[in-house]
């Protein structure tokens, strides 16, 4: 009883994430996790199309991965000082970087990156999951709501998670680049309000 009390309680801060606009790779469908890839035009045009979007709440704490489509789009959308948080990097594909699913699928016929996850020494979804976790719990200590700039399948996993689903759930989200989703309460549990929002 007492945690469920505490739990009531406790400040129910939102978060509302962020993918980066459209880069070369994301528009070819290329796995871009660790790859230092920039912005389009387009995908600076579309960052700077969020400011008027998130003008409308107010933030306690803004992150941002540490990849420069990361960091530009929150410098474009009028976050220029968004603190760095590792945690929010993409999923980290290994051998896998750089190649889209259908050449997957061609080279190991049956693939399923939700179950068989990616070649090399990629990261396992249960890592990614920990990680989102620890970013569920850093929101949810911050001094207000937050806001977060990030990358497609690691926000998906992340959307799974606030509403305490398993990392696999994630195969049933998208997430458009430069989209917005609101992770939020109601009656003291965490829901998604608006998932995938494009300007």
């Amino acid at each position: 009883m007492t945690s469920v009390i505490h739990h009531a309680m406790a400040p129910e801060r939102n978060l509302v994430v962020v993918r980066h606009g459209l880069t070369e790779w994301a528009s070819d469908g290329r796995h871009t996790g660790a790859t230092d890839i920039p912005l389009l035009p387009s995908g600076e045009i579309e960052a700077r199309a969020l400011q008027p979007v998130l003008a409308q709440f107010s933030f306690g704490l803004v992150l941002s991965s540490p990849r420069t489509r990361a960091r530009d789009t929150a410098a474009l959308a009028g976050f220029p000082d968004a603190l760095i948080d590792d945690d929010l990097v993409e999923w980290d594909y290994g051998g896998d970087e750089g190649i889209t699913s259908d050449a997957i699928r061609a080279a190991r016929p049956g693939w399923d990156m939700w179950t068989d996850g990616f070649a090399g020494d990629a990261e396992t979804l249960d890592q990614v999951v920990a990680r989102a976790d620890r970013v569920i719990v850093r929101a949810l200590a911050a001094p207000g709501d937050v806001l977060a700039f990030a990358h497609g399948h690691f926000l998906r996993i992340l959307g799974a998670r606030w509403i305490e689903q398993p990392g696999i759930m994630a195969q049933r989200f998208t997430v458009e680049p430069a989209s917005t989703c609101h992770l939020g309460w109601k009656d003291h549990r965490r829901v998604i309000h608006r998932w995938n929002d494009h300007v």
